[in-house]
């Protein structure tokens, strides 16, 4: 099937939760929850149930990380190429150069659960526990300078660093899970990326486009034209294939996270200018994740 008919239901669910949020049939806190709860109470019970029981082949994934490193740090280095061009206060441009590398787990984890099913999404979890703390360190690493914030405090309470940390450690040890007690993770993990999905498109901001619009378009399109074109060339270098190749792939060309703008508001950044990149990359992804999967399916 053309990858833009799979990934269709879960971008009209994006959409779905801008349309809710602009009704006003629920309240700004009803969402600002909502969002927390996602992240913090449905999330981590997803990745635990993706790695728990998964036939996880360690040695075949590290080419994949190895290639997840490359092309982040690319996007990471290209968006502070651009400093001296766009001459932002630090705090605004620590906030958007997050576009330039972050992704969005909760997108990343629709499309290969979409293409490829639960092992799909148990190798991009695995993908995802090796690169959440590298983009945390740059993006806590650039805040930190304008916050009195430290970056072990952010790493320790990532939902998303326990929640594959936990999973990684129960399928190494063997742990036994009780099935009343996997069921009921399983009935969280279900409901994550659906809602996921809609806080997403709630959180879709559109303030800070029209004064900011030149380094937007040049974190853009690191994010979503040159790093998957870097992904093609490292996942050749390294041979990858099948559902690894496949999830470097769909890794590379994710939007912006949503958690870049709740990180620069927590860090006293410019959360306006992290909102407008993680709108914009959101759009602009619903165009050229389908196309560039299709051109390269």
């Amino acid at each position: 099937m053309n990858p833009a008919l799979i990934l269709l239901p879960d971008f009209l669910l994006i959409l779905s939760g801008f349309a809710l949020r602009r009704s006003g049939m629920l309240s700004p806190v009803f969402w600002a929850e909502a969002e927390k709860f996602v992240y913090f109470i449905l999330f981590p019970p997803l990745l635990f149930r993706a790695l728990a029981r998964a036939e996880l082949d360690f040695a075949a994934s590290l080419p994949m990380l190895a290639s997840g490193l490359l092309f982040t740090g690319a996007g990471f280095l290209l968006g502070n190429a651009a400093k001296p061009l766009f001459r932002l206060p630090q705090a605004s441009f620590a906030a958007g150069n997050q576009g330039a590398y972050r992704f969005n787990t909760y997108v990343g984890f629709a499309v290969m659960g979409s293409l490829a099913g639960t092992p799909g999404i148990a190798v991009i979890a695995l993908l995802c526990g090796a690169m959440v703390p590298v983009v945390n360190l740059m993006a806590v690493w650039q805040l930190s300078r304008t916050s009195q914030q430290g970056m072990l405090r952010e790493l320790a309470r990532n939902p998303i660093i326990w929640g594959i940390s936990s999973g990684l450690a129960a399928n190494v040890s063997g742990l036994i899970v009780p099935q009343p007690l996997f069921a009921a993770i399983d009935h969280l993990a279900a409901a994550a990326l659906p809602l996921g999905l809609i806080t997403v498109g709630a959180g879709l901001r559109f303030t800070a486009l029209a004064s900011h619009y030149a380094p937007l378009l040049y974190w853009n399109g690191i994010k979503l034209l040159l790093l998957p074109l870097i992904a093609v060339a490292t996942v050749q270098l390294f041979g990858l294939t099948g559902v690894y190749r496949q999830a470097t792939l769909v890794m590379s060309m994710l939007p912006t996270a949503t958690s870049a703008y709740i990180l620069a508001v927590r860090m006293r950044g410019d959360g306006e200018l992290a909102a407008a990149v993680v709108t914009t990359s959101t759009l602009a992804a619903m165009l050229s994740l389908p196309l560039m999967l299709s051109l390269l399916h």
